[in-house]
């Protein structure tokens, strides 16, 4: 990892009483953050305390103190109330004890879950707190600027999404340049060369290095919209493409 993605690395703490369930989330997630682990609420609220993370993934059920109370302590202290929460949980818990907590709670994973399923979810809120960082250190103001070794053109884009952000994406890659413009999160325009709209997206979710820059004030620069789909919609498409290419090596740029 290189000094500027270090500086920009979001931290994760991990509360979790099942020794087995706690590796498992551990190994799903260090490739993609910093990892803190805390195996009962006590434990969690301390180190969470000591150094707030940038967000907690814990399980609602643990000896002491339990997800919920360990997330209203927290809330209740000005140093942690903003770190945002996911909760590990029965449908059960989740609907009659869970639910109403809406503030700063990102999402509900409802146990039993497959960790491949849980890390997805984790890493989309991982990944817009990477960019929320990267915005914060921005040398101008609006403008991020990265590499895509760092963060690639998925986690871009389902970043972009979830924040609902309206700016520009310039992508470089090996000589060509893509240009995207998203309004509320939303891919609405895309070039690159003479391509234009959902190809242009196909192109550059393919490349795997290379610079980005994310401009916030250029988010009115284009009007057109020369896509068909969500930025979802793209993105299961373009993994769709990338799935046929990866068969088909002739295919593959």
């Amino acid at each position: 990892m290189t000094a500027a993605a270090a500086k920009t690395t979001v931290r994760i703490l991990i509360a979790e009483d099942n020794p087995l369930v706690l590796d498992l989330l551990v190994k799903g997630m260090e490739p993609h953050c910093d990892v803190v682990t805390a195996t009962d609420g006590t434990e969690a609220l301390i180190k969470a305390l000591d150094e707030p993370p940038d967000v907690i993934l814990c399980d609602y059920k643990m000896p002491g103190l339990d997800g919920r109370q360990l997330y209203e302590k927290l809330r209740a202290r000005e140093a942690s109330k903003h770190i945002p929460f996911l909760f590990m949980a029965s449908r059960g818990d989740i609907e009659e004890k869970l639910r109403p907590m809406v503030d700063g709670v990102e999402d509900f994973i409802t146990k039993p879950f497959l960790v491949k399923d849980l890390v997805r979810l984790t890493k989309k809120v991982v990944d817009r707190l990477h960019l929320e960082k990267l915005q914060k250190r921005a040398s101008r103001p609006g403008v991020i600027q990265g590499r895509l070794e760092e963060m690639s053109m998925v986690d871009l884009m389902q970043s972009l999404e979830m924040g609902q952000k309206s700016c520009r994406l310039v992508v470089r890659h090996r000589g060509e340049q893509g240009e995207l413009y998203f309004t509320g999160g939303q891919c609405r325009d895309a070039k690159v060369g003479k391509m234009e709209g959902d190809g242009a997206v196909y192109r550059v979710v393919l490349w795997a290095d290379g610079e980005f820059e994310i401009d916030f004030n250029a988010a009115s620069a284009s009007s057109r919209t020369t896509t068909t789909k969500s930025t979802t919609g793209l993105l299961m498409e373009a993994m769709r493409l990338m799935d046929e290419a990866s068969r088909d090596p002739v295919q593959a740029q």
